[in-house]
């Protein structure tokens, strides 16, 4: 079954917000929002691609960055997702 990345983009942020609740706009590790932190770790393992993938694909994905709200010329620093 295909899944459109898109809307599961946006029900994951949902689900992640509603269950950090509070939490979920605080930074994590890298300075951008724990709930953004979480999103992006879905979204790569929905599409099957590594961590170092991930900024390149996101690029290229303007929707998603936009549901995300990050702006696809100015990605965060991405090497807190490899750690963690």
């Amino acid at each position: 079954m295909e899944v459109d990345l898109l809307d599961f983009v946006e029900q994951c942020r949902q689900l992640v917000k509603q269950a950090l609740g509070k939490h979920a706009g605080e930074p994590a590790s890298g300075g951008f929002a724990r709930w953004k932190h979480v999103v992006l770790h879905c979204f790569r393992l929905e599409d099957g691609h590594s961590y170092r993938e991930t900024p390149n694909r996101l690029q290229y994905m303007t929707e998603i960055c936009d549901a995300l709200g990050l702006d696809p010329d100015d990605m965060p620093d991405f090497t807190t997702l490899y750690k963690s």
